[in-house]
């Protein structure tokens, strides 16, 4: 118990974010001895041959957090992404518009008069949002459809991200380098969102266009039954990080998992469980290197990946 005394951080202007992160160890702060341990997982997860799994929703994708997850997919650090439709929708509605800055504090009733939807502090205005999706999707959906009326939604994913690397803005989307990657983007809840409405729009007029959801489980059933090991970075929780234990809980559970959350564990809720809740599940193993890290993830991500990129 008295083997590991606590250090003062000391900072300068060549300090690194490595030598900070290192620090953090070191100092025994609250939530960033937890950013150093969370930093150390992720580093073995790298050097081990482990299938690498990131989940997370939607929300971040509207900030410029978008950035360092196509960055992370860009320098071979993920092998599976989970995520939710909303993921979709803000990746191709940045890469044909903008989103602006606002604030938690406006009044939403004005937005709404205005056109323009708050996402935190982040405004999106209806025409960066819906109809430019809608234009751009419906001509490739038609494309698809002659092509074959039955996909597996993943698949739908890829062809997306090869359309948007040639639009202008397409070396910002995080779908058109997954696509380079061939990294498989499995989006559990499909239907949850403006892609998702435009699935069902296109349906409305080709009644025999479906969505292959099964055939898709069984892809990521082989993900996780082939992996040698397995470990996650999951952000919030929800159905991403439910369908990512979910799975792992088939071969005894994650050997690596690192989640950041901001939210509370009193709820019951699985955005606040703490990884060790998973333990008992089977879903994270007993032996598995976890941490859970409380906060923002627009803040704590680039602390805990930057060492790494």
């Amino acid at each position: 118990m008295r083997e590991n005394p606590v250090k003062d951080i000391h900072i300068g202007a060549n300090t690194s974010l490595e030598d900070l992160i290192s620090q953090f160890g070191e100092a025994g702060g609250f939530v960033a001895s937890k950013i150093a341990t969370a930093t150390s997982i992720m580093k073995s997860m790298q050097a081990e041959s482990c299938t690498k799994f990131l989940s997370f929703p939607a929300d971040i994708m509207a900030t410029g957090t978008r950035g360092l997850i196509r960055q992370l997919v860009e320098n071979d650090m993920v092998d599976v992404i989970v995520t939710t439709c909303g993921t979709l929708d803000h990746d191709i509605a940045r890469i044909l518009a903008d989103y602006y800055h606002g604030d938690f504090a406006m009044d939403d009733k004005q937005l709404r008069e205005e056109g323009v939807n708050r996402l935190g502090n982040v405004l999106v205005p209806d025409d960066s949002y819906g109809i430019p999706i809608e234009n751009w999707m419906q001509p490739i959906l038609e494309e698809l459809y002659a092509k074959d009326s039955r996909w597996v939604p993943w698949k739908i994913w890829h062809e997306l991200g090869l359309r948007l690397e040639k639009e202008a803005k397409g070396s910002e989307s995080l779908l058109a380098m997954c696509a380079k990657k061939n990294i498989k983007i499995f989006v559990p809840g499909p239907t949850d969102g403006a892609v998702g409405s435009q699935l069902w729009l296109f349906w409305q007029s080709h009644k025999d266009f479906t969505l292959d959801i099964l055939a898709e489980e069984h892809e990521l059933s082989d993900i996780v039954h082939e992996a040698k090991s397995t470990g996650a970075l999951m952000v919030g929780g929800g159905i991403s990080k439910h369908h990512t234990i979910w799975w792992n809980q088939f071969r005894d559970g994650l050997d690596y998992a690192v989640q950041v959350t901001t939210a509370p564990e009193w709820d019951g809720s699985l955005s606040g469980a703490r990884v060790r809740e998973a333990v008992s599940w089977g879903k994270v193993r007993p032996k598995a290197r976890r941490i859970t890290v409380e906060g923002d993830a627009t803040v704590l991500l680039p602390l805990i990946l930057g060492p790494l990129l």
